[in-house]
């Protein structure tokens, strides 16, 4: 993990450290029991996660209701979505999602298996997508299954005058058929017509509620559809602003180790996982931030 020098450290009052990546995104933060935060302290993880968009926890020993009560700090709960095996939860804790290749008695435990998961934003298929999403490592493989981030800030900073222009005031249809893993969703009929998939329709460039930024809402690339413009504008136009979601200079990578709790924003990020061994254990636990209000 590429970490900034000690002279690049913030401490808060509360002695906990705020090391940033050194990227276009993410911190990783030092001195911290989630289990046993006081206010003071869990204000200036806030504000850290509104400075970074992502943070990194390491050496965290969390149950599933460690994990939820930690998660509730930053408002009401989603219930898990729907796995393709048609398992919804935790049996009596429905906010946990696994995400997981292992297999108990032929039955997948979770989801998205060991293939890779597209860039993509979660949950942003729904009317008021998650706020923010924590996954917390039990198992991971010896290698493979490294999640990446990509600052949807830096992005649309990045974009030049006259794509901005072109892309103002457009919406963009976020598709509810596949998950990041390519797998068909619960429920839902295949198709791969953009203009008459399921999904929710969202301002391509957003302003954050907490930071007041602009950002790009892009959500993931299959199915997408900008709404009004004839298919093939639309898939020229959104193939040129993905182009910018690849570029190394956007994005953080993180290499994972037991006990780790990432947090990132939904509203200004996209997360993408390599691939990994299936036949290796890949075990994670999420919890998601539910939303309240619809993109703006």
């Amino acid at each position: 993990m590429d970490i900034e020098t000690s002279s690049a450290r913030e401490v808060t009052p509360r002695a906990i450290e705020i090391v940033p990546t050194g990227k276009a995104l993410g911190a990783e933060i030092r001195n911290v029991d989630l289990k046993r935060l006081d206010d003071a302290t869990f204000a200036a993880l806030l504000r850290a996660f509104h400075d970074h968009s992502v943070l990194l926890i390491r050496a965290q020993a969390l149950s599933d209701q460690d994990l939820i009560a930690f998660s509730r700090r930053f408002g009401e709960l989603d219930w898990a979505p729907v796995q393709e095996s048609g398992r919804r939860f935790v049996e009596g804790l429905p906010e946990i999602y696994i995400v997981s290749n292992v297999k108990q008695n032929g039955e997948p435990i979770g989801s998205l298996g060991a293939g890779e998961a597209v860039w993509h934003t979660d949950m942003s298929y729904l009317e008021a997508p998650p706020i923010a999403s924590a996954l917390y490592a039990l198992e991971i493989p010896p290698v493979g299954g490294n999640t990446s981030f990509s600052s949807m800030y830096a992005i649309h900073d990045t974009l030049a005058p006259d794509l901005k222009r072109r892309i103002a005031g457009l919406k963009i249809k976020h598709d509810g058929t596949y998950n990041s893993g390519g797998f068909l969703r619960q429920g839902v009929t295949p198709t791969d017509d953009p203009r008459t998939s399921p999904g929710a329709v969202h301002p391509l460039v957003c302003t954050h509620p907490d930071t007041g930024r602009e950002m790009l809402y892009l959500g993931r690339r299959r199915n997408a559809y900008l709404v009004g413009l004839d298919l093939n504008e639309s898939e020229a136009l959104l193939d040129e602003l993905w182009a910018y979601v690849d570029r190394a200079e956007f994005a953080w990578e993180h290499v994972w180790q037991v006990g780790d709790l990432v947090i990132w924003d939904n509203r200004c990020t996209m997360h993408r996982r390599d691939p990994f061994d299936d036949n290796s254990r890949r075990i994670m636990h999420r919890t998601q931030i539910k939303g309240t209000v619809r993109p703006v």
